[in-house]
């Protein structure tokens, strides 16, 4: 696992917490349902858990979430959070390979909390 997610940000690089909140970007959160009752949320953030990102994320899909394809076509960038980043990493990979602009948040929501950022419990 630490080999694809070290190659993920290889190529997708990433963007840090207070930069992505700054920004005008979609923040996509793959973490679970769960998970996001467990720690918050990004408010806005729009919310598909990494099992379903392939589906949610091809516009041509009847699965196809509405926000997230259309940052796909006006190529607005999508800045993805997990827990960690590791998921965050693999999703970006992914994204950018379905032609998204795409990078994970550095340290996922944690490193989102200790920047004293907002979210939503």
């Amino acid at each position: 696992m630490k080999d694809f997610v070290a190659e993920a940000r290889s190529t997708t690089g990433v963007v840090q917490p207070d930069e992505a909140h700054a920004s005008e970007a979609l923040i996509l959160d793959v973490r679970e349902a769960h998970e996001l009752a467990e720690t918050g949320q990004v408010d806005g953030a729009v919310h598909v858990p990494r099992g379903f990102l392939e589906a949610r994320a091809d516009p041509t899909a009847g699965s196809a979430h509405p926000e997230l394809s259309q940052a796909h076509g006006e190529r607005t960038p999508v800045y993805v959070l997990c827990a960690s980043g590791a998921r965050a990493a693999l999703a970006a990979k992914t994204l950018i390979e379905m032609g998204y602009d795409a990078r994970p948040i550095e340290g996922g929501i944690q490193a989102w909390r200790d920047c004293g950022l907002p979210v939503v419990d």
